[in-house]
C-alpha cells in the first residue's frame, strides 16, 4: 500500500507542469538532486559514468606570483582555452526518433558540455563567469537557430563586445552554411555620433554585419512622443545621413531584415542545398528572423516596437521571456523571439554582469562591489551633476584622479536621499539598487571604446560625458603639483591637522545661537510671581524648609509656691 502511494505521488509529481526559469548558479539542493537524478538516468551499469580524478594537493602554482604576473598568466590561459568555451550543440536528430530517445541524447550531450566547462573551472588560472545551466533554456535556442533564416543577435550599444557571442555565429554556420548573423546594436541613442563612427569602423574591419537601433526611440515614435537624445553635442543634434552610423527606424529595420533574410534563402536556393527548416526551399515564401542575445538587452522591446503593439512581456528583471514566440509580421516576414541566455565567458566578473543587467539586481548579496563597477565607469563630476551630490575628494596623499569608492558614493547618496535602515545606519542596499538601475537604464552615461581605440585619441569624446552643460566651476579639484608622484609625510600631517580643525569649526558652528528677528517689536509682559509665602532657608544648603507643627511639651500641672 505504501509502495503504491509512493508510485502514485511520483507519477503526479512528474505530471506537474514545471515553470521554465533561468538557472545561472546551482546553489539550491533541489537543483543538485535533479542533476543527480539525470546522471543516474543517463549513466547506468551498461554505460557507467567516467571517473574524474580529484586532486587534494593544496599547493598552488600561482601563490608566489604578483598580481600583474597572475593577470598576464590568466590572459594567456584565456587565449589558449578560447576554443573550449562553446555553446552547447544539439545532437543530430531525425523525425524517426522517439521522444524518449531524443530527450536522452540531448541530456547526455548537455552533460558532456557541462563536464567540459567543469574542467575549465578546475584551472586555477581561469575564472569562468556564471552561465545558463538549464537545459530547457538551451533547447529554446536550438529551435530558434534551426528555424531562422537570419539570426539577429541583439547587443547593448554601450559595450557590444561584452554581449556578443562569436561561437553562436559559428554554431549557426554549422547548421546551415548560408545562414547569416546580424548584430543589432540596441540603445544606440545612448552613444555619441563620434563613438558610433568608431564602432562602425571596427565592425567593418572585422567583417561583421551590424545595424544601429533604438527600441525605446521606436516605441516612443509609435506613441507619438519625441524622445530627447541624452547627448548634447555642439555641432549637430540630428543624426548623420551616413548609413553606417544611422539609427534605423521601425519601417527601415523591417525592410532591411526582410532583405537580408531573402538573400539567405536565395543563396541557399541557388546552391541547391537543403534548408534547415522542413519543406522545400522553392515553396518557402515566408522568411523567419530569429532574435537571440543576453537577458535585458532589449529583445522583447525590439519585438514589440517592430510588431507595433505589446506582444511580449517587458521588464527590467532579466529572464522575463520563458519560451520562444513566433510573431507573423506579414505574409513574407515572421519574427521569432528567444529567451535571454547567459553565455559562458572569461572576460567579465559576476559584479560586472550585475551592473550590466545580465544577472538580477534584486538577488545580489555584495552590493558594494557592483557599485564600484559603476564608480569606475562613470566620471566623478557626472555622478555629482546627475544626483546633485558632493562626493568626498581624494586625500592629498592619494591619487587625485582615482574614482570614488563605493562606500563614499553609497553613503553620500543615502545622506542626500534620507535612506536609513532600521538599525539607524545608511541603507546602502537600497541605494545600490537605485544606482545600478540608473546605470542600466542610461541615466548614468557610460560607454566602451572599440579595442585599440581609447578616449585619448579624440578629446571631444571626453566632453560628451557631460549631459547637462553648466557653468558651475567651483567644484573642480585644485590643480596637482607636477613632479610629486610619491606621497609625502607632510601631506599626511596637513590632512590630520585639517581634520582636527574641521572638527573644531563644526563644534563652534553648533554653539552659535540664532539671532532674534528684528521685525518683532511687541514683547509679552513678564509675569510677576509672588513667592513671598515661601519660607527662606537660613542654613543656605539649598534644601527647602518643611513646616512642622511642633506640640508644646507637657510639663504637668503648675505647683503653688
Amino acid at each position: 500500500m505504501i509502495q503504491q502511494s509512493k508510485e502514485k505521488g511520483r507519477f503526479y509529481k512528474n505530471q506537474q507542469k514545471k515553470v521554465l526559469e533561468s538557472v545561472t548558479e546551482v546553489s539550491d539542493i533541489d537543483a543538485i538532486i535533479e542533476q543527480a537524478d539525470e546522471a543516474d538516468r543517463l549513466f547506468s551499469l551498461a554505460q557507467p559514468a567516467p571517473s574524474l580524478p580529484i586532486s587534494l594537493d593544496a599547493s598552488s602554482s600561482t601563490s608566489g606570483m604578483t598580481p600583474e604576473e597572475r593577470r598576464e598568466q590568466q590572459k594567456k590561459e584565456e587565449i589558449m582555452h578560447a576554443s573550449s568555451l562553446q555553446v552547447p550543440r544539439r545532437p543530430p536528430w531525425n523525425a524517426g526518433m522517439s521522444v524518449e530517445e531524443l530527450d536522452d541524447n540531448e541530456r547526455q550531450s548537455f552533460l558532456m558540455w557541462r563536464r567540459s566547462l567543469a574542467r575549465l573551472e578546475e584551472n586555477e588560472n581561469l575564472v569562468l563567469t556564471p552561465f545558463e545551466k538549464n537545459l530547457d533554456i538551451w533547447r529554446q535556442l536550438w529551435r530558434v537557430v534551426e528555424r531562422s533564416d537570419l539570426l539577429v543577435m541583439v547587443v547593448d550599444a554601450r559595450d557590444p563586445l561584452f554581449y556578443r557571442c562569436p561561437d553562436l555565429e559559428a554554431y549557426a554556420r554549422e547548421i546551415d552554411e548560408h545562414k547569416r548573423t546580424l548584430l543589432l546594436i540596441n540603445k544606440a541613442d545612448l552613444l555619441p555620433e563620434s563613438v558610433r563612427k568608431k564602432w562602425a569602423e571596427y565592425f567593418h574591419l572585422q567583417n561583421i554585419l551590424f545595424l544601429f537601433w533604438s527600441a525605446k526611440a521606436a516605441s516612443a515614435s509609435l506613441e507619438g512622443k519625441k524622445l530627447i537624445a541624452p547627448w548634447k553635442t555642439q555641432n549637430n543634434l540630428q543624426d548623420s545621413d551616413d548609413p553606417d552610423i544611422k539609427i534605423f527606424g521601425r519601417d527601415e529595420l523591417l525592410a532591411r531584415l526582410q532583405f537580408e533574410a531573402e538573400k539567405v534563402v536565395k543563396r541557399r536556393k541557388e546552391s541547391g542545398s537543403s534548408s534547415s527548416r522542413s519543406g522545400n526551399v522553392a515553396d518557402i515564401q515566408n522568411v523567419i528572423v530569429g532574435f537571440v542575445g543576453y537577458p535585458n538587452v532589449g529583445k522583447s522591446s525590439t519585438i514589440n516596437a517592430l510588431v507595433g503593439q505589446k506582444r511580449t512581456g517587458v521588464t527590467s528583471t532579466p529572464g522575463k521571456t520563458k519560451h520562444f514566440q513566433t510573431l507573423i509580421i506579414s505574409d513574407k516576414l515572421t519574427l521569432c523571439d528567444c529567451p535571454g541566455l547567459v553565455f559562458p565567458s572569461f572576460s567579465s566578473s559576476r559584479f560586472e554582469m550585475i551592473a550590466s543587467g545580465v544577472l538580477p539586481i534584486d538577488r545580489m548579496t555584495e552590493h558594494r562591489e557592483a557599485v564600484q563597477v559603476v564608480a569606475n565607469q562613470v566620471p566623478r563630476h557626472v555622478i555629482e551633476d546627475i544626483y546633485n551630490i558632493k562626493l568626498p575628494k581624494p586625500k592629498p596623499y592619494e591619487p587625485q584622479s582615482r574614482p570614488p569608492l563605493a562606500v563614499e558614493l553609497l553613503r553620500t547618496y543615502c545622506a542626500s536621499r534620507g535612506y536609513v535602515a532600521s538599525s539607524g545606519l545608511p541603507d546602502e542596499t537600497r541605494a545600490a539598487r537605485q544606482i545600478l538601475k540608473d546605470y542600466i537604464d542610461g541615466k548614468l552615461p557610460h560607454f566602451q571604446m572599440p579595442p585599440g581605440m581609447s578616449d585619448a585619441e579624440d578629446p571631444m569624446d571626453n566632453n560628451l560625458l557631460v549631459m547637462h552643460e553648466s557653468d558651475s566651476s567651483d567644484v573642480e579639484d585644485p590643480p596637482d603639483v607636477e613632479g610629486k608622484s610619491a606621497p609625502n609625510i607632510e601631506h599626511v600631517l596637513d590632512d590630520l591637522n585639517s581634520f582636527d580643525m574641521d572638527n573644531v569649526l563644526a563644534s563652534k558652528k553648533s554653539t552659535v545661537t540664532k539671532p532674534k528677528a528684528s521685525h518683532k517689536h511687541h514683547k509679552k509682559p513678564q509675569r510677576k510671581k509672588d513667592r513671598s509665602w515661601r519660607v527662606g532657608n537660613d542654613d543656605g544648603d539649598g534644601m527647602p524648609v518643611i513646616r512642622v507643627f511642633q506640640k508644646p511639651p507637657n510639663v504637668g500641672p503648675l505647683k503653688a509656691t
